[in-house]
């Protein structure tokens, strides 16, 4: 059995979070929180009423890089910053048009349950404002801090794409799948193509890791689950690979369950996120020796502060106190979490008064 990787102190020129994704144990783990820059802060929802919609929002470069960095001011123990974007831009950019309804969500038109690939016509320009706002951000962070920038990965994507909108239990897509495989494999397939050249034009502006968010995986049966999840994000990594060796990338499956295991060992990802529905002692003992885990506190116990909160963290602490560890919840936080919680949670994980 391979040695307990070590803790090693960081020094003030380097960046802990990274350092943790290239296999390093730092005490205290470095933090970041997904959907840490958006709804939950008063900053940002004055900006957002300021510019309008959401997506005038996203394209707004030097709006979309100050949201961005709003949490790092607010809770300056955060050791990332998350870029300020959406999983559908490439969508968008693969050429159909996107809107998002106040209250109901994300719409794309046409569906590809009406259209087929050969019907869209591709506007990769829609990318350059998300690099604009990379540029930005980086010019801004401090020497300590990791910049992720995303994407979304093809299973997830395609989901949207075929429904035209968020669907329950992704039925659209699944049928979609079975009735049309032909079909069903080049939207995933586009998808990927320009979801590497996407991540890709990240990194060159800046980002120093990626994260894939696999939203939906947890709705797949075990053989979709290894063709559409694993097998295409296996491509993705091999392909980023090629082109940036030293760019960590981590992985997201989210409900992905027994599954686990076999997402870290298969798709080649450097790191592998863990939502808050598998318990982190099981997903400690399933995951490879050594690897990098990312997670996985329930958003909700954090809303729900107090001793709660302060059990569901040292549970989460204890349980990778073993392996190279990011702190972070098991998915987005909620809109209605108490600043004074989070506040406790840097606190907790990263000590002081």
């Amino acid at each position: 059995m391979a040695p307990l990787p070590e803790s090693v102190p960081p020094s003030p020129s380097d960046k802990p979070l990274l350092a943790v994704l290239k296999g390093e144990r730092r005490d205290p783990p470095p933090i970041w929180m997904m959907r840490q820059a958006g709804r939950y802060l008063p900053e940002y929802r004055a900006l957002r009423a300021d510019k309008g919609g959401f997506l005038d929002l996203v394209y707004d470069s030097e709006a979309a890089a100050e949201v961005t960095l709003q949490p790092l001011r607010r809770y300056p123990q955060l050791d990332g910053a998350i870029l300020f974007s959406d999983i559908l831009i490439v969508p968008f950019a693969i050429g159909q048009e996107l809107s998002f309804v106040a209250g109901e969500g994300p719409r794309l038109a046409p569906t590809m349950l009406d259209a087929r690939m050969r019907d869209l016509e591709p506007h990769m320009e829609r990318l350059q404002p998300i690099y604009e706002t990379v540029r930005r951000v980086k010019a801004e962070l401090s020497p300590q801090t990791t910049f992720l920038g995303f994407a979304g990965s093809p299973w997830t994507v395609a989901t949207y794409m075929i429904a035209g909108q968020g669907s329950r239990e992704q039925a659209e897509a699944r049928r979609l799948a079975y009735s049309d495989p032909g079909k069903f494999d080049a939207i995933l397939d586009m998808i990927a193509m320009v979801t590497v050249d996407y991540l890709s034009g990240q990194i060159e502006a800046g980002v120093d890791a990626v994260q894939l968010f696999d939203s939906w995986s947890g709705s797949l049966a075990p053989a979709q689950f290894e063709r559409f999840v694993i097998a295409r994000t296996a491509w993705i990594v091999a392909e980023l690979k090629k082109r940036h060796p030293k760019i960590p990338v981590i992985g997201f499956p989210r409900g992905a369950g027994g599954k686990l295991g076999a997402y870290a060992r298969e798709t080649g990802v450097d790191a592998i996120g863990v939502d808050e529905t598998a318990d982190p002692n099981w997903a400690n003992r399933e995951l490879p020796q050594g690897m990098p885990v990312q997670g996985n506190l329930d958003p909700l116990a954090l809303i729900g502060g107090g001793a709660p909160l302060s059990d569901a963290v040292q549970r989460v602490l204890d349980a990778f106190s073993g392996r190279p560890h990011i702190f972070n919840l098991g998915h987005g936080i909620q809109q209605d979490t108490p600043l004074a919680h989070v506040e406790e949670l840097m606190r907790q994980v990263k000590g002081g008064e």
